[in-house]
């Protein structure tokens, strides 16, 4: 599956970077292709569910040419008020209590630019007993344009954390530094340098902006006619200008292809997350298969009494397993590729553990020739050698079809050694005798 990323970068778009609506279209076209691939089983969308229900809003998203811009941040560092100041408005509920937002809350941001511009505020990534809502406010950043990382001092550990993983995940992101009010002009001074310091190499300094979303009534005396003095309060407005110029700054220059690269790098993450889920499956799935063609041929083996036939039923349960392994991975094959395919499979089996041949050959002799209980054992004795030799067949042909039908820079004699040293073989073989001499017995 070709990585929607590595779609998005193609040589094309690169020649056509002044375009970004053309990356908008390219960008929502591979989102609709991963979202409508067939190939993809139902499983797998099923556990992912989550995942593409958010492809399926960033592919709205796309269509709308919406900008999110998501606050985000620690319980109490002013978020939802900082976005209240921007809109100039009071859209997002705010409270004297931690945690006042508990779920995804937005409102369309119309100033200068008449454009489709969403904020977005999210629940504190600390909230206590909030695990839930803490994972709610990542997703929500995961999917935004721009990123604002709010906080109201230095930074703690784990906002420093949170920090590094945001820009890490190639989000665009300013650091605001809230409640810039409180502190003298001095103090503000050293306050955005020691940030500046310490995210040096992470953000840029430009990036790192002060703000006061919600400034504390200034202390004003007031003299009346008479003279008399008196202490009052006065509003003061918010002071969000900065933010809100390099906000718009950074929108128009840069919304859309912000928007498509973000979209592609959701739809890159979508997209890992359903090979890994796909190749979990498959796994598993041949898995069953192998067990299932093992007690078959263990059982065709020790119920054959012609040593001839023995050997025969063998190599055609073990073509069987071969083309359908290979329907798993999403390859077909003919009786004769996968005769070749066992050909080369058994050699190196041979040539790593010839002696199972022999004794093989001396337990199918010995079922011709014995009656009653001798025959019980030695049937059984041959059937779980059989069970294992599948086992190995099987293992060794998944092994070559989930490289995309190679052995890779191993070989097929490296593969085979590997596989047989990864495996407990008394174990496996009293497993096998076990499940053969049940059913021989029945």
């Amino acid at each position: 599956m070709q990585s929607v990323l590595q779609k998005w970068r193609s040589p094309g778009l690169e020649k056509n970077e002044t375009r970004p609506d053309q990356h908008l279209l390219e960008a929502n076209r591979n989102i609709r292709e991963l979202i409508e691939d067939t190939h993809i089983p139902a499983s797998v969308r099923a556990e992912l569910s989550e995942e593409f229900e958010e492809i399926s809003a960033i592919s709205n998203k796309l269509h709308d040419s919406e900008i999110h811009i998501a606050a985000f941040g620690r319980v109490g560092v002013g978020k939802s008020s900082l976005l209240n100041a921007l809109l100039q408005k009071k859209s997002f509920s705010t409270s004297p209590l931690h945690g006042e937002t508990r779920q995804e809350d937005r409102a369309a941001w119309r100033s200068h630019r008449d454009g489709n511009v969403v904020l977005i505020d999210t629940p504190g990534i600390d909230e206590l007993e909030g695990e839930e809502r803490s994972e709610l406010a990542r997703r929500i950043s995961r999917r935004a344009d721009i990123v604002l990382m709010v906080c109201e001092g230095d930074l703690t550990h784990s906002e420093f954390q949170s920090l590094q993983q945001l820009v890490t995940a190639n989000r665009a992101v300013l650091l605001v530094l809230n409640k810039a009010d409180r502190y003298t002009a001095g103090e503000l001074g050293l306050l955005l340098q020691r940030l500046r310091e310490r995210c040096d190499g992470i953000l840029p300094s430009k990036s790192i902006i002060p703000a006061s979303a919600d400034p504390r009534p200034e202390t004003v005396i007031e003299v009346d006619a008479n003279g008399r003095e008196s202490e009052g309060q006065r509003l003061r407005p918010p002071d969000t200008a900065e933010l809100k110029a390099h906000l718009w700054s950074l929108i128009e220059s840069e919304g859309d292809t912000l928007a498509a690269l973000n979209a592609a790098l959701f739809a890159s993450e979508l997209d890992e997350k359903v090979a890994t889920r796909i190749v979990a499956a498959r796994k598993t799935v041949a898995e069953k298969i192998i067990r299932k063609y093992c007690v078959a041929k263990g059982l065709l083996v020790a119920f054959n009494p012609v040593p001839v036939a023995d050997l025969l039923a063998a190599a055609g349960t073990d073509i069987a397993l071969v083309i359908h392994l290979g329907e798993v991975y999403g390859f077909r094959l003919s009786r004769r590729e996968a005769s070749k395919l066992l050909f080369t499979i058994s050699a190196q089996l041979i040539a790593l553990m010839g002696a199972y041949w022999g004794v093989n050959l001396a337990a199918s002799a010995l079922k011709t020739a014995s009656v009653g209980l001798s025959t019980v054992l030695t049937a059984t004795s041959q059937g779980a050698l059989a069970w294992y030799a599948t086992y190995l067949t099987g293992k060794m042909a998944q092994s070559w079809f989930s490289k995309g039908k190679s052995w890779g820079n191993a070989g097929p004699r490296e593969t085979a050694r590997t596989i047989l040293a990864s495996l407990d073989r008394d174990s496996l073989l009293q497993t096998a005798r076990e499940d053969i001499s049940a059913r021989v017995k029945k």
